[in-house]
């Protein structure tokens, strides 16, 4: 009943949200006086904030319209090139991007959130490198005749994703897709897949979560499984495509992540409050960009959440090498080739100091030379992909990293519909030490805390057996 309950509640405060929007439309409009004089900015302000943070939102897009590069503009072309029930690529490309541009997937998190909360990510890595980003579907959009939806299946995409895009493929996995990303990694050198990635970065995942355990990691380990299953799955609604389907809900995720930082947020929407009565409207823009996105929130299977837990929280299966993929174990140990970089943040709350790093132990038989490890000074969770210190300190590390071991390939492949079921200085590195990996430092604040909102290839058959349709033409390369 917490879904039907909640979706009530949504319905009335979306009322009430439409009704403050008027109000606040009312009092700022120029041929009224009463919003010039005594309470009327106040009240106009308030009928704002509450307004923006109780309507109703949707999928938002990404609008990379275009990239500024030594000050110079340049256009951006987004396509989507592969769509499956669960979710497809997006294509991203810059007009006079050199041919031989490093390719890299984009692997968002399936956390509660859409993937354009890396839209950021996205914008500075399509300056130098074509880009592709998973797109993943909303659960309770995706009808229960499209089966189900775990972490073999998400293991399966990335396979198809990387056979579908060519061999010579960098992919970028940022927080929870770290662990399964590292495991198609290790699936396809098992495999000696020539579409293996060549690089893999991983940024604030969790891969051994324990090293350096938060707050997040005591909810998973401190309550059996079944609690999750009994107080936090729900059924879709009927009035959702996906009616009927067990679904961790994106609303229930949301909350725990306002809670973590409940005050950081109070703040956050009360100097938009001060902004808006000063009528200082550009403040108040940044900020509630910054929340119309991160209110902006997806379910999740309940397959999939579930075993995220047991898994990745309270097992620790991969770091222990106990992790399976169809059955059959995962072989980290076959990573020889795949450079890997793991960035962490040192303020991060999510995931510690420590469980991103891991990865590299995981590859024994990973040359030293092709290890690297990045801590971002004073960046918590989202201030290692997005903003500021995102766009200046750490991308340019990333990019080196990816030219360092990077080849050039044939052009990009086809689109494909599959049927429904400016940088600044590096920072600095030092140089390897035995059995252990570089270590970049990055300094300065997170500018994305609340507070402060800133070839054609023969592509092999796909992991996962979903029928692909038809062809649509090509894309330059």
């Amino acid at each position: 009943m917490i879904y039907q309950a909640y979706e009530m509640q949504r319905s009335m405060l979306a009322a009430a949200s439409s009704w403050a929007a008027i109000g606040a439309n009312l009092l700022n409009n120029p041929s009224l006086p009463l919003g010039y004089f005594g309470m009327g900015p106040a009240v106009a302000s308030a009928l704002q904030v509450f307004a923006g943070f109780y309507e109703h939102k949707g999928k938002p897009d990404f609008g990379i319209d275009a990239v500024v590069i030594d000050d110079q503009e340049y256009d951006v072309t987004e396509t989507v090139v592969l769509e499956q029930p669960y979710g497809g690529l997006r294509h991203f490309r810059r007009e006079g991007l050199p041919a031989d541009a490093p390719r890299m997937l984009v692997v968002a998190p399936m956390s509660g959130h859409y993937a354009t909360l890396l839209r950021g990510t996205v914008r500075r890595l399509v300056e130098n490198q074509e880009v592709w980003i998973t797109d993943w579907a909303d659960a309770k959009m995706v009808p229960l005749s499209a089966g189900r939806f775990d972490l073999d299946t998400y293991i399966d995409y990335l396979i198809d994703f990387l056979r579908f895009i060519g061999p010579d493929t960098h992919v970028l996995a940022v927080c929870q897709p770290s662990v399964p990303a590292f495991a198609a990694a290790a699936v396809m050198a098992a495999d000696n897949d020539p579409c293996r990635p060549a690089s893999l970065t991983l940024m604030g995942g969790p891969v051994d979560t324990r090293a350096s355990p938060t707050s997040v990691n005591d909810v998973a380990v401190t309550r059996p499984l079944s609690w999750f299953e009994d107080n936090v799955i729900a059924t879709v609604p009927a009035n959702y495509p996906g009616a009927g389907r067990p679904v961790y809900p994106g609303f229930l995720q949301l909350a725990g992540f306002i809670s973590m930082n409940l005050q950081s947020h109070m703040q956050s929407h009360y100097e938009m409050f001060k902004h808006l009565t000063a009528g200082d409207a550009d403040s108040a823009a940044g900020t509630k960009n910054f929340y119309d996105e991160y209110l902006s929130v997806c379910d999740m299977t309940a397959e999939f959440y579930l075993q995220t837990i047991e898994h990745v929280f309270q097992k620790h299966s991969l770091p222990k090498g106990e992790f399976v993929h169809h059955g059959k174990p995962i072989e980290p140990n076959a990573i020889r080739d795949t450079a890997l970089l793991a960035i962490e943040g040192e303020r991060d709350d999510i995931s510690g100091i420590g469980q991103t790093r891991a990865a590299l132990d995981l590859a024994p038989h990973l040359p030293e030379a092709k290890k690297k490890y990045l801590l971002a000074e004073d960046v918590g969770h989202y201030g290692i992909f997005n903003g500021s210190k995102w766009r200046t300190r750490i991308a340019p590390v990333v990019e080196e990293w990816i030219r360092a071991n990077h080849t050039v390939s044939a052009a990009a492949p086809q689109t494909v519909t599959a049927e429904p079921a400016e940088p600044e200085a590096a920072a600095q590195v030092t140089g390897p030490v035995v059995a252990e990996p570089q270590v970049a430092q990055v300094a300065q604040a997170d500018s994305m805390a609340p507070a402060a909102v800133e070839q054609e290839v023969t592509v092999q058959k796909p992991a996962s057996k979903l029928r692909r349709m038809r062809r649509k033409g090509t894309h330059a390369g």
